[in-house]
C-alpha cells in the first residue's frame, strides 16, 4: 500500500485551464473519489497521476517519491479507463497479462498474476474467453483485473461503471467497494454519480473548475455541503439564494439563525429537511406529486415565489391544490456560501 500526493497541480489545454492549483492527499489503503460535473478536471487529475498528461506546474508523489517526470510504465500505477480499452484481438488472459509482461516477468509468473487477478474479480476460468463474447459487466471486470495484475502501488479508475445499466452499476459498485477493502488498495476513482461516489469512497473530493471545493467523509459532505453549488450537484432540490441580515435569514420558511456575517448566502434544505405535519408552522399549497427514486415528492408553494419539494409517505400525499402545513427538521436547514 502506498500514499499519493498531488501538489499545486496546474494543467491547461490551449486557453482552457482544466486543473487550477489542485492539492490532493490519498493515504495508504484509502479509497478517494473525485466527484464533479463534466469538465471539472477530475479525469485530467487522474491522467496526470498516471503520467498520461504532463502538468504545466505541480508535482505528483507516490510514497514521497516525485514521479512527475517518470514515464507511465515506470510509476507502478494501475489505470482503468471508462471505455475499458480492452484489446479485441486478445483473449481475457492476454488482456490481463499485458501489465505483467510489460514488467518483464517470466511466463510462469505472468500466468500466476493473471490467475490471481481474475480470481479477485470473480472471473476464474475465463482466461481463454474472447473479449467480444463477454457482457458489459464481465468486460468491466476484465479491465479491472488488467489494472490489478501488475500489483500497482496506486489504482486509478476513470468512471469505472459509467457505461453499465443502472441495476448492474449498483450491484458492481458494492462489489468494487468490498474488493478495494479486501486488497487494501490505495485507490482514486472518478465519477459524476453521487450515489456511486458515496458507496465507494472513504473520502469524497468535490471539484469545480479544476479546484477542490469540498472534501470529507461521504456522510459529512452529504449532511453539510460547503456551498450552493455542492448542494445542487448532490441533487438537493431546495437550494435558494438569500441574504443574511442580523444573524438570520428571513423568508417563507421562517427565520433561520446563522453565525454568518451579513451578505449573500444560500439556504440549503436537505431532502429530509421538511415534513408534512398538521399544525406545522409553514403554510403552503400542494402541487402534483411525483414518484422519484422509490419515494413520493410533493411540490409545495410556500409563497414569495418559492416552491419547495417535500418527501412524503404514500398515505400522506395531499391532493393537488390542497392547503398543507410543513415543519422544518432540526439541523437539516443550512445557511452556506452562495
Amino acid at each position: 500500500m502506498s500514499s499519493l500526493d498531488v501538489d499545486d497541480l496546474h494543467v491547461a489545454y490551449d486557453a482552457t485551464r482544466a486543473v487550477d492549483g489542485l492539492d490532493l492527499h490519498v493515504g495508504s489503503g484509502e479509497v478517494v473519489t473525485l466527484l464533479g460535473p463534466s469538465g471539472c478536471g477530475k479525469s485530467t487529475v487522474l491522467r496526470a497521476v498516471a503520467g498520461l498528461v504532463t502538468p504545466d506546474r505541480g508535482r505528483v508523489r507516490i510514497d514521497g517519491e516525485d514521479v512527475t517526470s517518470t514515464p507511465p510504465h515506470q510509476r507502478a500505477v494501475g489505470l482503468m479507463f471508462q471505455d475499458y480499452a480492452l484489446f479485441p484481438h486478445r483473449d481475457v488472459a492476454g488482456n490481463v497479462a499485458f501489465g505483467p509482461r510489460m514488467q518483464g516477468l517470466a511466463g510462469g509468473d505472468i500466468d500466476r498474476k493473471v490467475d490471481e487477478a481474475l480470481a479477485l474479480v470473480g472471473l476464474s476460468g475465463y482466461g481463454r474467453r474472447a473479449v467480444a463474447s463477454l457482457s458489459g459487466g464481465e468486460q468491466q471486470r476484465v479491465a479491472l483485473a488488467r489494472a490489478l495484475a501488475p500489483s500497482p502501488r496506486v489504482l486509478l479508475l476513470d468512471e469505472p461503471l459509467g457505461s453499465l445499466d443502472r441495476a448492474l452499476r449498483e450491484r458492481l459498485t458494492v462489489e468494487l467497494r468490498d474488493l478495494f477493502r479486501a486488497i487494501g488498495a490505495t485507490t482514486v476513482t472518478v465519477t459524476h454519480d453521487q450515489a456511486e461516489a458515496f458507496t465507494l469512497a472513504d473520502r469524497v473530493v468535490v471539484l469545480r473548475g479544476g479546484r477542490v471545493v469540498q472534501e470529507g467523509a461521504p456522510v459529512d459532505v452529504w449532511h453539510r455541503p460547503a456551498d450552493g453549488f455542492v448542494a445542487r450537484f448532490l441533487g438537493f432540490a431546495n437550494v435558494f439564494d438569500v441574504d443574511v441580515r442580523g444573524g438570520r435569514v428571513d423568508g417563507p420558511l421562517g427565520a433561520v439563525p446563522t453565525d454568518r456575517a451579513d451578505g449573500p448566502a444560500c439556504l440549503v434544505v436537505r431532502p429530509d429537511g421538511l415534513r408534512l405535519r398538521a399544525g406545522g408552522a409553514i403554510q403552503g399549497v400542494a402541487g402534483v406529486a411525483g414518484f422519484r427514486n422509490d419515494r413520493f415528492v410533493v411540490p409545495v408553494d410556500v409563497g414569495e415565489a418559492t416552491t419547495v419539494e417535500v418527501v412524503a409517505r404514500p398515505d400522506e400525499v395531499p391532493a393537488p391544490g390542497a392547503t398543507v402545513a410543513l415543519d422544518r427538521v432540526e439541523g437539516a436547514v443550512l445557511v452556506v456560501d452562495r
